[in-house]
């Protein structure tokens, strides 16, 4: 727990111009987590189920267009 609140304290420290740089580093670095996960996740047949009972409403005429 220390090392959180060093970085949030460090954080706290920054000037503007590097807390949008920080801001914009770790929303990429986020997003890229979440990509591996789902990549991840597809691979391992974990969306299947979602995906089967998607098909099965758009074959059923149940979905709706967005």
């Amino acid at each position: 727990m220390q090392t959180i609140q060093a970085i949030e304290q460090a954080i706290q420290q920054l000037p503007e111009a590097e807390l949008c740089e920080l801001r914009r580093w770790f929303t990429e670095f986020t997003e890229d987590l979440w990509d591996k996960q789902i990549e991840n996740d597809a691979n391992t047949g974990k969306l299947d189920a979602l995906a089967a009972e998607a098909l099965a409403e758009y074959h059923s005429g149940l979905s709706t267009e967005l």
